[in-house]
């Protein structure tokens, strides 16, 4: 028996790294790579592996320590910290995906009743924080509106999860009574966990942080201690080791618990996706229907629940489609709620099989989506109209106005813009008045109406809002964006597209490399910023001030030279 489960653990392992390594060379998820491995070995597949219940118990070890490493990198901060607009379209995202998915699955399926329909829908309502946050962090656009909006929605769908997995023992006998128990259970456990993280573990961890393995022990410790009281209240494990993670993820060892984590975390939660892969029917003509009925479902309620509140609070077109379209997918944390539900007789392996090729299909399709998000923002932005919807500089948010008499056209405005309006108002306060920005984010624009500067919305890459916004006839156009912040194009284009529109004015651009600076005067820049040389020879400065024991006096000096500046963007 022994000799059996090492040998199943072996098949799995090295079927996912074969299906690993064509799934980097195809540039596809792992957990996609680790789905089919675990289908193809399966008993539905080559039935290399015909007992998956062996490796159940390892895979439920990797499955705390994913939920551990999820809390370790939650921000409990950010999470309290949640603005208005980003709260209430997480609410109704949250809630109103996972309501219109129990009733849309328990009258139309897969779901075989209205308990299966509610796993479903709630796994539906949740998506994919892995994908996410990695395609939008190469793309530069977490730090957007868009993209705080879809990072602070993900947040909250962790709190949602939490929330469904303190009651999920109790959703076969619903009643107010056991409801309430768990509750009082789960209030228990967060007051258990709070004060062990709270006057326990400091002190632990402090005393043992000079032998990094006990450290790793130790976090390793506390996330199956906590999952094991969880589970002997009654809880779910689960629910008790993100909690765990939770409560040391301020710690000033976290960064080394999940360095020295990962490496265990990615062994064992391997064997749990390749698991569940074997879980996994053989599709036929009717389960592919189902699963492409279930991707439509989720694109469509995305857009229903994520669009209207966002576009209600007056965000406009791009920030109230963008996040709709980020968060189109399954989350893995989906797959997990599923599982659990099959484990306690509550979802059938149909239904775990057809949310898996769902969250297969769409972690594929999202990720182009999420990539071209712009270009569908454009395609879409007709049939908005259509509908007499109107964006931001069609409701009088802002206006041309007089813009065609300023004299400096601002094209975007991220740091390096709020930076120049900061010491324009500190050194030069009479050139506000000739200044005109333009740019799509509606918090922006609010701020530097309150600082009575003339706003324009719309997409700097649009001729027609160039020339709308009075870039034709402005003496000074700067845009400070690096390229990857420019959507549909770049420095260069743009800087064609300005000097074709106006041959006068001095145009000033951004470089990111050297080798495009002569590229961009060729063009016909002003004069080109490459802000890598400014911060290079302040490096050098820092340097010589210690050389002299001036470091103190440089440090101090740059603290009150910010005191002074109320910047837009801090």
């Amino acid at each position: 028996m022994e000799q059996g489960l090492v040998t199943d653990i072996g098949l799995c392992i090295i079927a996912a790294w074969m299906f690993a390594v064509l799934s980097q060379f195809l540039r596809q998820p792992l957990l996609l790579a680790y789905l089919v491995a675990g289908f193809a070995i399966g008993p539905n597949g080559f039935k290399w592996v015909t007992n998956p219940d062996s490796i159940q118990t390892i895979s439920e070890i990797g499955l705390s320590l994913l939920l551990f490493m999820i809390g370790l990198e939650i921000d409990l901060k950010r999470m309290l910290s949640a603005g208005r607009v980003i709260t209430f379209t997480a609410l109704a995202q949250i809630l109103g995906c996972a309501l219109l998915g129990w009733l849309v699955f328990g009258f139309i399926g897969p779901a075989q009743n209205k308990l299966e329909a509610l796993y479903l829908g709630v796994a539906v309502a949740m998506s994919s924080t892995v994908i996410i946050v990695k395609i939008l962090y190469d793309k530069r656009e977490l730090e957007t509106l868009a993209g705080r909006v879809t990072l602070g929605v993900l947040v909250l769908q962790d709190v949602a999860t939490i929330l469904f997995l303190a009651v999920q023992p109790n959703l076969k006998n619903p009643a107010l009574a056991p409801l309430v128990l768990a509750l009082g259970k789960v209030i228990l456990l967060l007051s258990v966990a709070f004060l062990a993280s709270r006057f326990v573990l400091p002190h632990v961890f402090r005393f043992v942080a000079r032998l990094p393995e006990l450290v790793l022990v130790g976090a390793l410790a506390w996330c199956l201690a906590l999952a094991g009281f969880a589970g002997w209240l009654g809880l779910s494990t689960a629910m008790g080791a993100l909690i765990a993670g939770m409560m040391i993820s301020t710690f000033p060892y976290t960064l080394d618990v999940v360095a020295k984590v990962t490496s265990i975390r990615d062994f064992f939660v391997t064997l749990f996706f390749v698991g569940l892969g074997m879980e996994i029917p053989l599709p036929t003509v009717a389960y592919v229907l189902w699963m492409l009925f279930l991707c439509l479902f989720l694109v469509a309620s995305r857009l229903a629940t994520v669009f209207p509140p966002l576009y209600a609070m007056k965000q406009g077109f791009r920030v109230s489609l963008l996040p709709a379209i980020n968060l189109s997918q399954l989350s893995e944390l989906s797959l997990v709620l599923l599982a659990l539900g099959f484990k306690s007789g509550d979802v059938s392996a149909n239904t775990v099989g057809i949310a898996a090729f769902s969250f297969a299909f769409l972690a594929v399709a999202s990720t182009y989506g999420i990539l071209k998000n712009d270009v569908l923002l454009h395609a879409v932005t007709p049939w908005l109209r259509k509908m007499d919807l109107k964006d931001l500089d069609e409701t009088g948010h802002e206006s041309a106005g007089d813009a065609k008499s300023k004299r400096i056209c601002l094209l975007g405005f991220s740091w390096t813009a709020s930076s120049l309006l900061a010491e324009i108002e500190r050194n030069r306060p009479d050139l506000l008045a000739e200044i005109v920005v333009i740019d799509f984010n509606p918090v922006v624009h609010e701020k530097l109406k309150a600082r009575k500067i003339h706003a324009v919305y719309g997409d700097i890459t649009a001729r027609d809002v160039l020339h709308h916004a009075g870039a034709a006839h402005a003496e000074f156009i700067i845009c400070s964006l690096p390229n990857m912040v420019i959507k549909g194009a770049d420095n260069l284009k743009m800087l064609r597209q300005l000097r074709e529109l106006n041959p006068d004015a001095k145009i000033i651009v951004h470089a990111e490399l050297l080798a495009d600076v002569p590229k961009l005067y060729a063009a016909g820049a002003s004069y080109v910023t490459a802000p890598r040389l400014l911060e290079a020879a302040d490096l050098l400065q820092v340097i010589e001030a210690d050389e002299q024991k001036l470091l103190a006096q440089k440090q101090q000096v740059q603290l009150k030279l910010l005191e002074q500046r109320a910047e837009i963007i801090p």
